[in-house]
């Protein structure tokens, strides 16, 4: 008995399965991409627990630097030294350090420079043959004892071997460093030098040479400094003199110590009277540039002094040839900061630089409101040659920008300061957990800024955008997000910031909703201030505080260049009776899942959006949802209002069998 039953079991199971294979063997689509526990995040540990927040024994690194730099105008280059503080808290004991020297990007033999395909230089690494850094001493002290130390240098990476191994949880050491580079005039559009008609713009940063991080991920973080790839850095606190000549002002991010030493009375009094103003207010204008009353009496160099507590990085800009202005931001606890641009006076303009202080202090408010306050007491905003980079506390704009491209890239440059410069993810890496999520919070501020102002001004939504990422452009991509950051097609790194961007607003609009979602994003960002998360990190988050196992949609976004074609393919009665409802029926024609979102006219007038969950999906590429109909419909259309990814919109719609 038991084997006949076994027989007609077998016997059923077939029929059924070849059944199932003869409904999907024309699809892309197959559930067990997505609905199997291959795909899980890394699991949870002491260190980053299963819930995508710091474990109870997670640790960083800690690095704090005392920096002298002195800049030469003669030949445009930058001497100095730096003394790094150095904390162990790993568990580990450390035999040797690594430090990272960005400057030796710009060596001609550089692996950067290496690696510059022959269609050009898209990041200005090549034509610059006095570029890299030149190390003329290096001391370590520890446990009372200063040691000579000879680096092994490694391209843009430097190896200290220690005599004496730094031991685990606490153990401390200095290294002392003197060096010297030149200054790019166009730093892989991240520093430079710009000409202009009443002086030089100088912006200043990768400027000292800082220590990698050591995690407890991949130990030392190494990979190389090639251009595209951005920065992975410990936190500490910063202290650092500027000499410059005395004609400069220098911009530097951080808090300014010697003010009545580098600044009039005059200069004094109106950042005052900023630090009070919601609307922005002249420091230097365009008529006082170069005047010796500007200035504090006196020739030569003047040396200015700042500090920045708990960042991971500082940069700064000096010049005697920018209008200065600056306003007063609002903070959600009350507390007041400083929004400031200086900006070169062919920048000046009502549709220009004249509002970039505007467009910054209101990109801090909205981003503090709604995703983490601003810490630090400053933000500074830089027209130079640079199309955009950012930095703590400071940022570097391309002074041609005006009217809605300008408000987008301050908003954007100033949003890195919360990804990655307060939530410290590593964008050398993974690109798109910076620039993505800096492109998600930057177009929820473009809806909110000024009462929609720019939110839908067509320059922001075209292919000559950054951020731009069109449905169409979709099936082209080659690379999944998780691809590392210089392994990319660099003609398609827009996919960085369009595409991630555009996955955030789907699980926010669409797949989770905005009050689960907007509650977890806001708590990966507070559980990971100033710490250092990875990817599974940020899943594990948003899948906790969300309460969605999200682990599909984490699969075919970032790991996959997948697409999604979702398809009407019939509409039938229960027994040929409209009033007893109607059968319509949907294929997943691409490899990518999503919700099903159908709006159903009937003929009496009747029109009905309903969403069905992805897991309709579970068990094959078709399926059939039974609508209460009471007579004959009219239209059912797939995704009536565009909002997901779907590359063939030809086969979204029925209309009445015709």
């Amino acid at each position: 008995m038991k084997k006949l039953f076994l027989a007609w079991f077998l016997l059923i199971s077939m029929f059924f399965l070849n059944a199932q294979n003869e409904r999907n063997d024309t699809l892309l689509y197959n559930p067990h991409d997505f609905f199997l526990q291959g795909f899980n995040p890394n699991p949870g540990n002491a260190y980053r627990s299963a819930n995508g927040t710091p474990g109870p024994m997670y640790w960083q690194n800690s690095a704090s630097y005392l920096i002298h730099a002195i800049l030469s105008e003669k030949d445009t280059s930058i001497t100095g030294d730096v003394m790094i503080s150095y904390t162990n808290n790993s568990p580990d004991k450390l035999d040797y350090l690594w430090l990272q020297l960005d400057q030796n990007l710009f060596n001609p033999a550089s692996r950067g420079a290496a690696a510059i395909p022959a269609s050009g230089d898209q990041m200005g690494v090549l034509g610059f043959d006095r570029g890299g850094y030149h190390i003329a001493r290096i001391t370590v002290t520890y446990g009372g004892k200063t040691y000579n130390v000879q680096p092994l240098i490694s391209d843009t990476r430097m190896q200290i071997r220690l005599n004496s191994a730094l031991l685990p949880k606490g153990d401390h050491l200095v290294i002392k460093i003197n060096y010297s580079f030149s200054i790019p005039a166009y730093g892989a559009d991240r520093m430079g030098r710009l000409y202009t008609k009443k002086g030089v713009v100088y912006t200043i940063a990768q400027w000292y040479p800082r220590m990698c991080v050591y995690d407890d991920v991949e130990g030392w973080n190494t990979l190389p400094y090639m251009g595209l790839g951005e920065f992975y850095c410990d936190y500490g606190n910063f202290d650092y003199y500027i000499t410059a000549p005395s004609e400069m002002i220098v911009y530097g991010s951080g808090d300014l110590q010697n003010t009545t030493e580098v600044l009039t009375t005059g200069e004094i009094r109106r950042l005052e009277k900023a630090a009070g103003s919601d609307k922005t207010v002249s420091i230097i204008n365009v008529d006082e540039i170069g005047k010796p009353s500007m200035r504090p009496a006196g020739k030569g160099n003047l040396t200015w002094h700042f500090t920045m507590k708990n960042t991971r990085d500082v940069a700064w800009a000096a010049s005697k040839a920018l209008v200065w202005d600056a306003a007063k931001v609002n903070l959600p606890s009350g507390r007041h900061v400083v929004a400031m641009s200086a900006y070169p006076p062919e920048s000046q303009g009502d549709t220009a630089w004249s509002r970039a202080t505007e467009y910054l202090k209101y990109s801090i408010e909205i981003y503090s409101k709604n995703f983490f306050e601003y810490p630090w007491n400053k933000a500074v905003n830089i027209g130079s040659n640079i199309t955009g980079m950012e930095y703590p506390g400071m940022i570097f704009n391309d002074y041609k920008s005006t009217k809605a491209p300008l408000w987008f890239v301050i908003a954007h440059e100033i949003g890195h300061n919360w990804y990655p410069m307060i939530v410290g993810s590593n964008e050398r890496k993974y690109m798109w957990q910076d620039e993505g999520f800096n492109s998600y919070i930057n177009y929820y501020a473009n809806e909110i800024f000024n009462k929609g102002e720019y939110a839908n001004d067509p320059s922001l939504f075209n292919k000559d955008h950054f951020a731009y990422l069109d449905l169409k452009s979709l099936p082209a991509l080659r690379d999944p997000l998780m691809t590392v950051s210089e392994a990319m097609d660099i003609g398609q790194h827009y996919q960085y910031y369009g595409k991630t961007a555009y996955g955030l607003k789907l699980l926010r609009d669409v797949v989770v909703g905005k009050d689960r979602f907007d509650y977890a994003f806001r708590k990966y960002t507070e559980s990971w201030a100033y710490k250092h998360p990875t990817p599974y990190d940020f899943f594990h988050c948003i899948n906790n505080a969300a309460g969605e196992d999200l682990n599909w949609f984490w699969k075919e976004w970032f790991f996959t260049t997948w697409t999604l074609d979702q398809a009407l393919t019939d509409v039938k009665y229960v027994e040929n009776d409209p009033s007893k409802g109607a059968l319509i029926t949907i294929e997943n024609k691409g490899k990518m899942i999503m919700p099903v979102i159908l709006k159903i006219v009937q003929l009496n007038g009747r029109s009905e959006n309903i969403q069905l969950p992805v897991e309709i999906w579970q068990r094959g590429g078709i399926w059939t949802v039974k609508y209460t109909s009471v007579v004959k419909i009219e239209k059912v259309i797939l995704d009536p209002d565009h909002v997901l990814p779907d590359i063939d919109r030809k086969n979204n719609e029925w209309n009445g069998g015709k």
